[in-house]
């Protein structure tokens, strides 16, 4: 005798609770051994087991930290892309930077990167996007034999048809000419925008984090790189994608705020070499590129160490290189970012730099374009400052520029944002300068930001509203996983 169809449905919720509740179990456990904070690990834990039904896909979709098809093929000793690259890291190492004398804080951001300080590079500061896309595009027309281009976002707008047509221009011309972007950050770009570069001979991928059946789900990390190199001698990169509001057309935030770089010399070939570990998970293929540094034979060249990091690095390598930078700084730190939802060791560390006597600036935007993470910062940014830390917001529109300066001599221009995205689940890219004189121009940037912005006062948490406070607290708990 058969179940009643009321006893058959309730028997399938009851089987369909049981699976609900084991796969949460399962998928607690494997955030206890992996996820790396313990805010997140016991955030993941809690949700999964007391809501299984929308924390298990939401886990395995967002939970995750480790890159795994990425961390293969970049770290095996024996993969077809280190064996090929690694001569050429050889060659870089040979224009690596002799500081003179011993300097183990060097030696510490140089084994995160994988890379040296290498010497005879220019750097040039690019403040805003007219400079930034007027010093890109003069490098698209002048290059002569290839080109690498990789933005996170891509828009079919104004800008991003102006880089289309240099791209094919340049690809009709003869040079060969690689374009990757991130297929999430650009998800708006119509496969139009791809097909008529692809047609005009560009070689055209996105770089897609759900590659192979272990990855599939591997939908919360980003290529956050934004990478041109022109002929191996010339690149730039820093926190500019390629739309509209980034000119400042756009005006929902008004004047768009934004901080770029350009570099010329060996430092221009560790771009590229970044470049070609991001296409080559994206194709499997390793162009064939120039890998002779061209030095700066100018009468001043510059130190440069170009720093890579993501969820495919053994170490949490965008939190230690800050952490180091806050730690290594004499008489000053000063910080830019559009995003402001620290780690505790970062936290921890611009509090110890502040009670030390150094001078300690935080500068992030008044206006936001992320709600969650702009609630999260209040809950930071009481104790920073009761411990002696600065901290400014930006009036003049939206500050997106990503920068840091060391005392009178380092100075930082990347992609990385101060927040658990950039530190633990983007791949991003920064570029350290050592000279006086260009810390000296970052100095000078900043100090015309901090022009236009109001520095915080206890007062201005002591006077928020209930929900202010509320929505603030609600937004920290998020933070480890956002």
């Amino acid at each position: 005798m058969g179940f009643s169809s009321p006893t058959r449905r309730r028997l399938r919720l009851l089987s369909f609770a049981v699976l609900a509740h084991l796969l949460g179990a399962y998928s607690s456990l494997d955030a206890l051994m992996s996820t790396r904070t313990s805010q997140g690990t016991i955030a993941w834990i809690v949700s999964l087991n007391t809501f299984p039904y929308i924390a298990v896909p939401a886990y395995w979709v967002f939970g995750r930290d480790r890159f795994q098809g990425y961390v293969i093929s970049r770290r095996d000793d024996d993969s077809n892309l280190a064996i090929t690259m690694a001569p050429k890291l050889h060659e870089l190492w040979s224009h690596q930077f002799e500081p003179p004398e011993a300097n183990s804080q060097l030696s510490a951001v140089e084994r995160l990167a994988k890379l040296p300080f290498l010497a005879h590079n220019r750097a040039e500061l690019l403040i805003d996007g007219e400079a930034a896309f007027d010093s890109i595009f003069e490098g698209i027309k002048t290059a002569e034999r290839y080109l690498l281009v990789q933005f996170y976002i891509v828009r079919d707008d104004q800008l991003g048809r102006k880089l289309h047509d240099h791209l094919v221009e340049r690809a009709q011309a003869g040079v060969e000419v690689y374009f990757l972007y991130d297929e999430i950050g650009s998800y708006q770009l119509p496969s139009s925008y791809v097909q008529s570069l692809r047609e005009a001979g560009v070689e055209v991928h996105h770089f897609h984090s759900t590659r192979g059946l272990r990855n599939r789900f591997q939908l919360n990390f980003r290529n956050h790189r934004k990478i041109v190199v022109a002929d191996g001698e010339r690149a730039w990169m820093g926190g500019m994608n390629v739309g509209d509001e980034y000119l400042g057309i756009n005006m929902d935030l008004g004047p768009w705020r934004d901080t770029h770089l350009k570099l010329e010399g060996p430092a221009a070939l560790a771009l590229q070499m970044v470049f070609v570990e991001d296409w080559y998970w994206a194709t499997e293929q390793i162009p064939d590129l120039d890998w002779q540094p061209a030095p700066q034979n100018s009468h001043k060249t510059l130190p440069v160490l170009i720093l890579p990091s993501g969820p495919a690095d053994r170490f949490e390598t965008a939190s230690l290189m800050m952490q180091q930078a806050i730690q290594s700084a004499q008489q000053r730190i000063w910080i830019a970012s559009p995003y402001f939802v620290p780690d505790e060791g970062v936290l921890n560390t611009l509090k110890l730099a502040a009670l030390r006597g150094v001078d300690v600036r935080i500068l992030i935007p008044e206006v936001p374009d992320n709600p969650l993470l702009y609630y999260a910062a209040y809950a930071f940014i009481g104790p920073l400052l009761d411990a002696g830390v600065e901290v400014f917001r930006y009036q003049n529109g939206f500050l997106h520029g990503k920068a840091f300066l060391v005392d009178h001599h380092g100075a930082g221009v990347g992609t990385v944002n101060l927040d658990n995205r950039s530190f633990r689940l983007n791949f991003e890219v920064t570029a350290i300068v050592l000279d006086a004189d260009f810390a000296a121009e970052v100095e000078a940037m900043f100090i015309q930001d901090f022009t236009l912005s109001r520095r915080m006062l206890m007062e201005d948490l002591e006077n928020l509203s209930l929900r202010h406070r509320v929505f603030s607290r609600g937004a920290y708990l998020f933070a480890p996983v956002l």
